[in-house]
């Protein structure tokens, strides 16, 4: 760890309970910071939080919230003052998916995607990076995604949504790099996490062929890149390949795929 601090740091990691969180944790654990792992899944969380404390010998929090509700970080971050807990790394990863097409009916999920993937993060990296600037150092890692590239049907707000991601976070490394505030942007392609609700079969089909990548091989590179103050990280081959070969797909074909599988 390069924070300038006289203590060990305190990396905060949203969608902690499973998937990408959950490994960030583990990986952030055995470089010996301090975890407040947040989450919905409650009962995960905690049990989580025993494990890598556990493990690594570290202090592990489980602070059990609903990041899709509008009061979200407000709260979250009022928690962490009124527990005096200073935050040196912040890890937006929280995120859900769906695939499917958009209507009235789905609106409630669009909303609350919308909150989770895109105010919240934002929220958070302005309450607690503004923390950061005062004391000159710290890292926030936001957790776009490859679909930021591929406005296509099926996942019309998760590609809108990490597209906004995206965009924020790189224009947020220019403006926190001054005060000594590392924030990058890391855009995986398809990650082997329980977010795409594949059956077992194809989520190994995928693996093995290299479609699918791990979760420790993308946080390995995602923080390899984060110290070393890169403004965007894209774990795996796919994340540069697969955009501009979707685009070379005739939109005719991309309209009579979708009639076909939705």
């Amino acid at each position: 760890m390069s924070v300038r601090l006289n203590r060990k740091p305190t990396a905060l990691v949203t969608g902690a309970s499973s998937g990408m969180g959950l490994e960030y944790a583990r990986q952030l654990a055995a470089a010996g910071c301090r975890l407040v792992m947040v989450s919905n899944e409650e009962e995960k969380l905690l049990q989580a939080a025993q494990e890598l404390s556990k493990e690594f010998g570290v202090e592990a929090l489980a602070k059990y919230q609903d990041l899709a509700l509008e009061s979200a970080a407000e709260e979250l971050v009022a928690w962490c003052d009124s527990q005096s807990i200073e935050i040196d790394i912040l890890i937006n990863n929280a995120g859900f998916f769906f695939f499917k097409e958009m209507s009235e009916e789905l609106y409630p999920r669009m909303k609350a995607m919308m909150q989770l993937h895109t105010a919240t993060p934002a929220r958070l990296c302005v309450l607690l990076g503004e923390k950061m600037k005062q004391r000159g150092c710290g890292y926030i890692v936001n957790m776009a995604s490859v679909a930021a590239k591929l406005p296509v049907p099926g996942i019309t707000t998760y590609s809108a949504t990490k597209a906004f991601l995206k965009s924020f976070s790189q224009s947020l490394w220019y403006e926190y790099r001054p005060y000594g505030v590392r924030v990058t942007t890391v855009c995986p392609g398809a990650v082997a996490t329980p977010l795409y609700h594949l059956k077992p079969s194809l989520m190994k089909l995928g693996c093995s062929l290299g479609v699918i990548k791990s979760t420790k091989s993308v946080v390995r590179k995602a923080l390899k890149g984060v110290y070393k103050g890169r403004k965007t990280v894209n774990p795996g081959l796919m994340s540069y390949y697969l955009p501009p070969l979707i685009y070379l797909i005739p939109r005719r074909l991309v309209c009579y795929i979708w009639k076909k599988i939705k």
